[in-house]
């Protein structure tokens, strides 16, 4: 009985893809930090993190539930394998497409974690409440542009940036205009050149079968690498903005590992992809941007302990 469970909830976390989920959370944590320039209050911090978690594993399920259809249509020609070396892919990619998860489970695992995430944004602040509905409805408007305009990326985009936005009113209910600028454009660019599309590069043959409409597949692969390159470019100077803006200060040595953070993590594979422009470096680089947030939260983490 206990494995019969242990396996259906594996296939619930694959349906929120879990472990991303998880990763993703450090850039809430991360902006919160950056704007308080200190830890917040402990109940805060427990609220948060439940929220948070409860939020991204909602958002992410109603991306398979909008888009079950389309899904359903990629695996039948052979897409979403397991197994690859690819972040999202660590679990069943697309339970509910592979018939492995029912639709009515899918959905009633998304609307359940969606309550718990509102009704923790309201505890917080109900500013937060209101971005975490903001950010379903992008999320279900971006996967319904998949065959109408690459410029749903922009929209993916700032669906993205909203959890971390949504971070900071629950820590101060009136942030800085500066921060909160420099901290969406900073994740804007990260989420376009880093995940949007390279993730959008390594479905490019699923994505053409269908005549969908993303960036790699309008502007070819080299202007994709090039954008790539341009919006990650930008997110190094965000990032540097952004800490300059910060209630917090950071000396010579931190600013350092943060560059090198950007180039480890970010630019380097981001240019042996425009280099050699394959498949497997386009998923490189998704799953190295992927911890971006995570490697940037580490260096704040250690400032605020010294």
């Amino acid at each position: 009985m206990t494995q019969i469970f242990q396996n259906r909830l594996k296939l619930f976390l694959a349906l929120s893809r879990t472990p991303h989920g998880i990763i993703d959370m450090a850039a809430p944590a991360l902006a919160a930090l950056l704007c308080l320039g200190h830890f917040p209050p402990i109940q805060v911090t427990l609220v948060g993190i439940v929220t948070v978690f409860a939020g991204y594993t909602a958002v992410y399920a109603l991306n398979d539930l909008v888009d079950l259809r389309t899904d359903r249509q990629k695996v039948d020609i052979g897409g979403y394998s397991d197994g690859e070396n690819y972040l999202d892919g660590v679990m069943m990619r697309h339970p509910m497409a592979k018939g492995a998860l029912s639709f009515k489970a899918g959905l009633a695992w998304a609307v359940g974690w969606a309550i718990l995430a509102l009704a923790g944004a309201y505890w917080l602040n109900p500013v937060c409440l209101y971005i975490f509905l903001a950010g379903c409805l992008l999320e279900g408007l971006y996967c319904k542009l998949w065959r109408v305009t690459p410029l749903r990326a922009l929209v993916n985009g700032a669906v993205k940036t909203l959890g971390s936005v949504a971070a900071v009113f629950a820590v101060d209910p009136s942030p800085s205009p500066l921060f909160l600028i420099a901290l969406f454009a900073w994740m804007f660019a990260w989420e376009i050149g880093g995940q949007n599309i390279p993730n959008d590069w390594t479905d490019i043959e699923e994505d053409r079968h269908f005549k969908a409409q993303t960036i790699p597949l309008r502007l070819g692969l080299h202007k994709a690498t090039l954008v790539i390159v341009a919006c990650l470019t930008a997110t190094l100077f965000l990032n540097i903005v952004l800490l300059w803006v910060s209630p917090l200060t950071f000396g010579i040595l931190p600013m350092i590992v943060v560059v090198a953070v950007n180039v480890l993590l970010l630019l380097h594979p981001a240019l042996l992809l425009v280099e050699r422009q394959k498949r497997e470096l386009a998923m490189t680089l998704f799953n190295k941007a992927s911890y971006y947030p995570l490697a940037i939260l580490g260096i704040v983490l250690v400032r605020l302990a010294y």
